[in-house]
């Protein structure tokens, strides 16, 4: 009897763990912390779009932060996606030691334990274990010294910074960040029993307070055998709201406690999208994704007040948060999409945020930063953003105003480079012929505006605006105002201007209107071919016209002929060696012929095979991209991951379908790597995708039915998605080529048909 009540009780256990639909437990924050080529990912601890984001402080300019043999410090907070952290504190023992390079301690990750929600590490040379979890707007540390030795905390500043000592439990301070302050206010769990501040000479005589370049203080307890707690609040508004938002979401609450309720949210956040089948590799390499989706935007609002960088002022919220940290370039495309399937109010509020900024600045920003517009890459996504946001249903914004500064932006602002500000020449030229005038490589820049090193960019400037003034016409159709549909719908066509029937390719146009000559589709254009496009070559930059998919098919010879094209993208040899390439192109990672994988302008184009009736074709390229590219280890992400670009990308594809063109309201469908997916809605409902007999070898769609009704395109609409119900996918090993092959089937569909 006992055996079998054993045999119950591991049964009932096994059970449980089978029903157990904490995804949480997937995610690992070290996928991506090595580096392709270029940046590598930091493993975040946060909730989703929070205030605070922080990680330990590896090897100071080592990309590759997972090969770092040691931790310098513990981030106080990351303001600014990407461009460093603010802040830092470091526990250590005995003598004080300030240059941080001595003082840096080796850990293992053998030892490590990390999650969205928490981290811990032991830094071996002092034989402390590092602990630590967050709310939204501040970090609860915890440093369990284990020597009889003296215990210390540092505090150092990387920019302009001050710290002042508070009684004996306490320190509060800021740092500079370009233009703003971060404030924070640090409260210990037990009085410390000593203190002082240091600079980049060293120690100075104890005050309450030091300021200044390279500053720092410590705190030294006497007893060193417990664990200390230093709990940190953050403000962009003073120190005292530091303090208070603190006191609002950590107080009376146990490190426990925090680390529970944010794990609780967490396994909330990520289940939204619950998976069945698959393999445990792509269900890491797919919650790891979803989580890095959820790093940006952030909540800046603190309990009713924001400071904003675009006015330097402190604002009331108005019942509505501030969300800023955003990199439009490479989130438009499928970031934004996909949190508007899973919360469209928080995209609304995103977009509500953006009218606000131009509000506040008088133009709408591309990277805006709390501190203010970043100026970067090319484009007014914008337009993208707001266009498709308010053309899926979600319009509790103030579309009016939106139209008001995406008017203003398209008519008024340069398009120049990582610049931002009003229209310079060559903006002129562009308004006045449809193109952005291009220079032979062995010329000299003549305007002084254009970046020294990012360059004019000119065929890629002239395709991403067409697709921005297409996204512009729409919204201004749908708002009644013909003249300006009229007039930037025939904007959008720009794109046409730079492509050279010749040799099959958008190529660059000088102001006389003659093409550049010599041109090399894989090489011109020096490093990243920016005197043309941006970060990458000729080859990918052919296939960024998603406002008009069919009339692009129709410049490139039809359906043979973009099939062919396609092709050749695939299968192109690099001209010179690949090292040398890869000089050249050094965000050309994870490359397949000429498509690259990780980055942004390549996401759509395995998807253009369904546009000529061969989707079998995007099934094929779909899945070996994402087996071969993507993976669980650190090493696993292909290329920049640009706050949640790349990873939503992965989060689309392994469910199935992909936002093609941002504003249509339409997915291309592609092919899943999990038997069920279910997507919890917003409004209650869900969707799911059943993909049959899914495997590695079944990758191909046979038949497909959406809501129980024979579906014989490759296309799915966000109607379809946001009513609930479900798209059924029966899959095989071979590809049927007869599926979605009418090669007028976009058009067909798009009319309804």
């Amino acid at each position: 009897m006992k055996f079998l009540q054993s045999l119950i009780l591991v049964g009932l256990a096994t059970l449980s763990a089978c029903t157990n639909n904490d995804v949480s437990t997937y995610v690992d924050p070290n996928i991506g912390s090595v580096a392709p080529l270029l940046t590598t990912k930091n493993p975040t601890v946060h909730r989703p779009h929070s205030m605070v984001r922080v990680f330990p402080v590896t090897r100071p300019g080592l990309n590759d932060r997972y090969l770092s043999d040691k931790i310098y410090g513990f981030a106080v907070n990351m303001p600014a996606y990407r461009q460093g952290h603010v802040t830092e504190l470091m526990p250590t023992t005995g003598k004080i030691i300030t240059n941080r390079n001595e003082y840096a301690s080796i850990y293992d990750h053998d030892q490590e334990e990390v999650h969205p929600w928490y981290h811990r590490v032991i830094l071996e040379d002092y034989n402390i274990v590092a602990d630590w979890t967050t709310t939204e707007r501040a970090v609860i540390y915890r440093f369990n010294f284990n020597r009889d030795d003296s215990a210390n905390i540092l505090f150092r500043g990387n920019h302009n910074a001050s710290f002042k000592i508070i009684g004996d439990k306490a320190i509060q301070g800021w740092e500079m960040f370009e233009n703003a302050k971060q404030y924070f206010y640090a409260e210990f769990s037990i009085p410390f029993s000593d203190h002082g501040f240091f600079n980049e000479k060293g120690l100075r005589e104890k005050s309450g307070e030091i300021n200044g370049e390279g500053v720092g203080t410590f705190i030294t307890f006497s007893q060193a055998k417990k664990p200390i707690e230093v709990r940190i609040g953050i403000s962009f508004i003073d120190e005292n709201q530091a303090a208070l938002n603190l006191k609002k979401e950590a107080d009376s609450k146990s490190f426990d406690k925090i680390k529970e309720n944010s794990h609780t949210i967490w396994a909330k956040s990520l289940g939204k999208i619950q998976v069945v089948g698959g393999t445990e590799r792509q269900k890491r390499i797919f919650y790891t994704s979803l989580y890095r989706s959820m790093e940006r935007m952030v909540n800046i609002s603190e309990y009713g007040r924001y400071y904003s960088g675009y006015d330097q002022k402190i604002h009331n919220a108005e019942g509505r948060p501030f969300y800023v940290d955003d990199w439009l370039w490479d989130t438009y495309r499928c970031l934004h999409p996909l949190m508007t399937i899973l919360d469209p109010d928080q995209q609304t509020d995103m977009v509500e945020s953006y009218i606000r900024m131009y509000q506040q600045s008088e133009w709408i920003p591309g990277f805006p930063q709390f501190y203010g517009d970043f100026p970067a890459m090319i484009g007014f996504h914008s337009a993208a953003l707001v266009w498709d946001t308010y053309q899926k249903g979600n319009t509790n914004f103030n579309v009016e105003k939106a139209y008001e500064g995406l008017k203003k932006n398209a008519l008024q602002a340069t398009m120049l480079p990582w610049r931002s500000g009003p229209m310079c020449s060559l903006d002129s030229f562009y308004a006045e012929n449809g193109w952005y005038p291009a220079l032979p490589e062995d010329s000299v820049e003549s305007v002084p505006q254009v970046h020294s090193f990012e360059r004019r960019q000119a065929v890629a400037l002239t395709l991403e605006h067409s697709y921005d003034d297409w996204c512009l016409a729409m919204l201004a159709k749908a708002l009644g105002k013909t003249s300006d549909y009229e007039y930037f719908i025939k904007r959008s066509r720009n794109y046409r201007n730079v492509f050279n029937p010749t040799n099959g390719f958008m190529v660059p146009k000088m102001a006389d209107g003659k093409w550049v000559e010599p041109f090399d589709p894989q090489l011109s254009g020096g490093v990243g071919s920016r005197l043309y496009y941006a970060e990458n070559n000729a080859w990918t930059w052919n296939f960024s016209v998603p406002q008009d998919i069919p009339d692009l098919i129709s410049l490139m010879g039809g359906a043979e002929g973009f099939d062919k094209k396609l092709d050749a993208l695939f299968n192109e040899p690099t001209h010179i060696s690949k090292w040398q390439f890869m000089g050249q192109f050094p965000d050309a990672t994870g490359l397949n012929g000429m498509f690259v994988a990780g980055n942004e302008p390549s996401f759509h184009i395995p998807y253009l095979y369904n546009y000529i009736g061969k989707p079998w074709k995007t099934q094929r390229r779909i899945r070996e991209i994402m087996d071969m590219w993507f993976d669980d280890r650190p090493l696993g992400i292909p290329g920049d991951e640009d706050g949640g670009g790349l990873c939503s990308w992965y989060v689309f594809s392994a469910m199935g379908f992909y936002p093609v063109t941002p504003g249509s309201g339409v997915y291309a469908i592609g092919s899943p790597f999990f038997n069920k997916i279910t997507i919890e809605l917003p409004n209650g409902k869900k969707f799911t995708i059943h993909a049959k007999n899914c495997s590695k070898k079944n990758k191909y769609i046979q038949s497909a039915k959406l809501n129980g009704e024979v579906l014989n395109s490759s296309w799915i609409k966000h109607a379809d998605i946001m009513a609930g119900g479900g798209l059924t996918l029966d899959m095989g090993e071979r590809p049927n080529k007869a599926w979605a092959s009418d090669v007028s089937s976009y058009q067909k569909f798009m009319d309804g048909e």
